[in-house]
């Protein structure tokens, strides 16, 4: 169970009539470039989530980079964010031209302390960012009473946690915007690079189209806002839009597969997943928590089970965010979890059998620790 086969090859051999077809479409519809099946998929994602508007982009960066740039957040301001999260939330703050400014996370859901981030505003504060990680979402009304008191806006990341709730409420529709990555082993992963930003407010969605498009407000002509080529692809647009159709079934394997694993490490010193009050999880990845973690990988490495860490440096410790400033300590919650997280098999296509198999030796690990 090597990592390079977790999910891609048996989605692909399942589905790859309809991948196939998809690819056909496309090459034979005369529209190769923002065609109908990239216009039908923006349709389409904003429906799911109650939006007016989806924009695709090329990536998950782009996404987070556009939706700054749209929501008018550049050099001189403050996004508020975490450490704990993938890279490329923090880069892109970086590549606007704007600070990011760390909060802590919860040590029960590894999610922003909310708590935290009303002290962290500042004068250049102009954006909340928090990353709805792991699969289940932040708890956003105290950071919506935040947004309204101090005139901010709120940018989601969304990018692990496609059909997500809260309240109710789905991931990408209770801020400002919302940034979506599509990388293959998502939730809604396309077979490639591919992202979406949405939004209900118009005039977002018109800088977001500018943006994607060399600043351009149509095609080939003036150049209204300098920007760069950040185009979805007409393929991974109609893969993507039929794979929409199958989110909530992806989803409900999920689920099915994270409560084998709960109630097979129930009793052991295994920390499973913890769902937030109000919290609808879809288990992009299943993170677990144990002291002795690089004990439990370096063992299971032996039975060809290959699990990760997400994430294993936080973002702050990195050299290339050394220029931030923040001393060795100063996120204690993050930089402790970041010592004991790990993340079992967790993919639609995972067999009841194969989970079998990492539970025992997961267990017999355990037992001999």
């Amino acid at each position: 169970m090597t990592q390079h086969v977790w999910g891609y090859l048996p989605e692909y051999e399942k589905e790859r009539a309809d991948i196939i077809d998809a690819v056909e479409t496309v090459f034979s519809s005369g529209q190769l470039v923002l065609g109908e099946s990239v216009r039908s998929f923006e349709r389409e994602f904003a429906a799911y989530h109650g939006a007016a508007h989806c924009v695709g982009v090329d990536n998950g960066t782009n996404a987070i980079v556009l939706g700054l740039r749209a929501l008018g957040i550049g050099p001189g301001d403050e996004v508020i964010t975490v450490s704990n999260t993938a890279a490329p939330t923090v880069v892109a703050i970086n590549a606007v031209g704007a600070t990011p400014v760390f909060v802590d996370v919860d040590p029960a859901t590894y999610l922003m302390e909310v708590d935290q981030v009303a002290a962290a505003i500042t004068p250049r504060t102009r954006c909340l960012l928090p990353v709805h990680l792991y699969g289940q979402c932040v708890d956003m009304a105290p950071l919506e009473a935040l947004a309204a008191k101090h005139d901010l806006v709120i940018l989601e990341d969304c990018a692990q946690a496609h059909g997500a709730r809260h309240h109710g409420r789905i991931a990408g529709s209770m801020g400002k915007a919302a940034a979506f990555s599509f990388y293959p082993t998502k939730v809604l992963g396309a077979f490639g690079d591919a992202g979406a930003t949405v939004t209900s407010d118009a005039g977002i969605d018109a800088n977001l189209r500018r943006l994607r498009f060399y600043g351009m407000e149509e095609r080939y002509f003036v150049i209204e806002t300098p920007s760069y080529n950040s185009r979805l692809d007409e393929v991974q647009a109609e893969i993507l839009r039929r794979k929409l159709t199958r989110l909530d079934d992806y989803v409900g394997r999920r689920r099915a597969i994270a409560a084998r694993y709960a109630e097979a490490f129930a009793g052991t010193d295994l920390v499973t997943p913890a769902t937030a009050p109000g919290n609808e999880h879809v288990y992009y990845v299943y993170v677990v928590r144990h002291p002795r973690r690089n004990q439990i990988i370096e063992a299971l490495k032996a039975h060809d089970i290959v699990l990760n860490i997400s994430y294993p440096w936080p973002v702050h410790t990195q050299k290339g965010f050394a220029y931030l400033g923040y001393p060795e300590g100063s996120l204690p919650v993050t930089s402790r979890v970041a010592d004991e997280i790990f993340s079992l098999p967790m993919y639609p296509s995972l067999t009841d059998g194969e989970q079998d198999r990492v539970i025992d030796k997961v267990r017999d690990v355990l037992a001999k620790l």
